[in-house]
C-alpha cells in the first residue's frame, strides 16, 4: 500500500507533514511547509506506486544477479545458459509501464 506520506514527500522532499491513518484528508503541514493540494497529490499516487513497485523488482532482480556474480569472473567460463539467465534478469524491466506489468514479471529459472 502506498503511503500519502511517500507521495507528499516525492513532491517536496523537505516537506514537514503528518498523517493519520494513512488518510489524505488528515494531512497536517508543519513548520510553515506549502500544503500541496490533494488533487496533486491523488495525481501522483499512480506514478509513486509504480516507481515503488519497480524498486522492488530491481532489488530481488540484483539480488538474483549478485547471487551468479562469482561466475562472471574472469578465471571462471560462464555456461551458455547462465549467459542467457543473466541477461534475461537484466532485461526483466524492459518495457513496463504499469504496477500490473510489474506484478506480473515471472523471473527466468537458474539454469543448474
Amino acid at each position: 500500500m502506498i503511503k500519502i506520506i511517500d507521495v507528499i514527500l516525492k513532491i517536496n522532499p523537505n516537506a514537514e507533514v503528518s498523517v493519520s491513518n494513512n488518510d489524505i484528508n488528515t494531512i497536517e503541514w508543519h513548520n510553515g511547509t506549502t500544503p500541496i493540494p490533494i488533487a496533486d497529490i491523488q495525481a501522483q499516487l499512480p506514478i509513486v506506486e509504480f516507481d515503488m513497485a519497480m524498486a522492488d523488482l530491481r532489488a530481488k532482480r540484483n539480488k538474483l544477479l549478485a547471487d551468479t556474480d562469482y561466475l562472471a569472473l574472469s578465471d571462471n567460463t560462464m555456461s551458455a545458459e547462465m549467459t542467457t539467465y543473466r541477461q534475461a534478469l537484466r532485461d526483466i524491466t524492459n518495457g513496463l509501464t504499469t504496477v500490473e506489468q510489474v506484478n506480473a514479471v515471472a523471473f527466468p529459472n537458474k539454469p543448474s
